[in-house]
This record gives structure tokens, C-alpha cells and sequence, in this order.
């Protein structure tokens, strides 16, 4: 599998501040030299150390696409399927319309045991999806503060000019670009708001036994395995409520999953 060799980390949080101008992207030494070392590791199939390095990017408080991208390429390579599925998932979260991505979520998809056919999703709301997942939060944050500048420049043209035919243009410019930038503003708090309230996480036991309710001794329902994606509805003590792509739903002790 192939790695991404550029990434821009964001500060935890960091999300909302995209809305209100542009993002610095640019990382220590220390994290960038990190960043090269661990691919460099990668490619001597020295895949363990690969981890550790980008590991520790992470654990420094920095979040990546990228990072978590490569992180779950070298996972797959060790043979830690769910690890490669979760890490692979965040980073669908914070570039989800990324194909590099999304193929290899489907490609070791297909490596786990359980394969789940899913509820067909209603067209509307698959469109809804798709639309405000088009863009990554940061390419949304980065257009809305270029439209919304250019659009705050072609009204000062507006207010400046004296041909009709200019003053003309640029209202209706100024007025489209600022229209387009609040749109993008909009798509990215969509955004946040789907992934904040669309809670998944994978399985990392080998078999997991669903239960009826958060009780050991509550009936049986279905067995799950490792690298299942599941939807987490509830939590209740050191129990989760999950649910299926068929809409299966059940009870599971909290140690057996790993939330993305």
C-alpha cells in the first residue's frame, strides 16, 4: 500500500477556528522529521517502528489524514486488521471524499469475517451525505475565507467605482462569492455536526457474543468479529449499545471495541 508523504496536522479543536480564517499547516521539525523518519521505516518494511514514529506524532496533540492513513497501511502490513480499519476510518473523518482512503477502507473490509449486507440508505439522505462530506472540513474552512474575502473585495470595487457596468459586476460578484462562502461555512458544520453525532467504533476481541441487555447473563442474540464496524448508540457503565448495517442491535461489553 502506498503512503501519502505530505500532511497537514490541526491542534485537537482546531475545527471551528477553519470557519474564521485560514489554518496554519505547517509543523515543528521535530514532528516533521518524525513524519519522514516513520515513512522512511515504512519502506525498509521496518513497520513496527513505522508505528511507533507515527504514534508519537499523534500522541503530541496533532491530528492528520495522512498520518492515520499511513498508520493504517503500516497495521495492515503487520497483520492488525481492526488497528488498520480504525485508523483508516479516522481518517476518513477528517478527509472524507479522499479515494485513497476509501478504497482501502472497502479493500481490508473485505479481509474481515463478518460480512454484513447494509439497510439500503434512503436517496435523499444518501445525497445529503454526499454533499456535505464532499469537501474535507479544511478545504471548507480554507474556500469560506477565500470567498468570503473576495466577496468582501468585489463590494469595496462596488462602492469604489463609477463605471455602471463595474459597479454592476461587482455587487452582483461580491454579493455571489459571500453567498457561496456561507455555504461552505454551512457544509463544514454539517460536517462536524454528522461525525459528533454519528458515533462508530470496530471490534478488536476476536468473537464478541451480542447480549439482549448490559448483563452477562442476558440472552444471546448474534456473534460479531474482529474488524466489524458498528454504529455505538449508547453507553451504559462498561456496556455499549451497538448497531449493525442490517440494523441488528445489541449489547457489548465496552473492552471489546476501540471507538473511531
Amino acid at each position: 500500500m502506498t503512503l501519502k508523504t505530505r500532511y497537514n496536522p490541526l491542534k485537537r479543536g482546531f475545527y471551528l477556528l477553519l470557519l474564521l480564517a485560514l489554518p496554519l499547516f505547517s509543523l515543528a521539525d521535530d514532528n516533521s522529521a518524525l513524519f519522514n523518519q516513520a515513512n522512511g521505516q515504512y519502506a525498509k518494511a521496518q513497520y513496527q517502528a513505522a508505528v511507533n514514529g507515527y504514534q508519537q506524532i499523534l500522541n503530541g496533540g496533532y491530528q492528520s489524514a495522512v498520518i492515520y492513513f499511513n498508520l493504517g497501511n503500516a497495521y495492515y502490513k503487520l497483520g492488525d486488521i481492526p488497528s488498520a480499519l480504525l485508523y483508516y476510518e479516522k481518517a476518513h473523518k477528517l478527509a472524507p471524499s479522499d479515494e485513497d482512503i476509501n478504497f482501502n477502507i472497502k479493500f481490508v473490509d473485505l479481509k474481515t469475517s463478518d460480512k454484513i449486507e447494509a439497510v439500503p440508505e434512503f436517496f435523499i439522505n444518501r445525497w445529503w451525505n454526499g454533499f456535505i462530506l464532499f469537501f474535507s472540513v479544511n478545504t471548507l474552512g480554507v474556500l469560506s475565507v477565500l470567498f468570503l474575502i473576495g466577496g468582501f473585495l468585489a463590494l469595496s470595487l462596488y462602492l469604489l467605482a463609477n463605471i455602471v457596468f463595474v459597479k454592476r459586476l461587482s455587487f452582483f460578484a461580491g454579493v455571489g462569492l459571500i453567498v457561496e462562502g456561507l455555504v461552505f461555512i454551512f457544509m463544514a458544520n454539517c460536517q462536524i455536526n454528522y461525525f459528533n453525532n454519528h458515533h462508530q467504533a470496530i471490534i478488536f476481541s476476536t468473537s464478541v457474543t451480542v447480549k439482549s441487555t448490559p448483563d452477562n447473563n442476558a440472552k444471546p442474540l448474534f456473534v460479531i468479529h474482529e474488524g466489524t464496524k458498528v454504529d455505538v448508540i449508547e453507553k451504559t457503565n462498561d456496556w455499549i449499545e451497538i448497531e449493525l448495517p442490517n440494523g441488528n442491535a445489541g449489547w457489548i461489553s465496552g473492552s471489546d471495541v476501540k471507538e473511531i
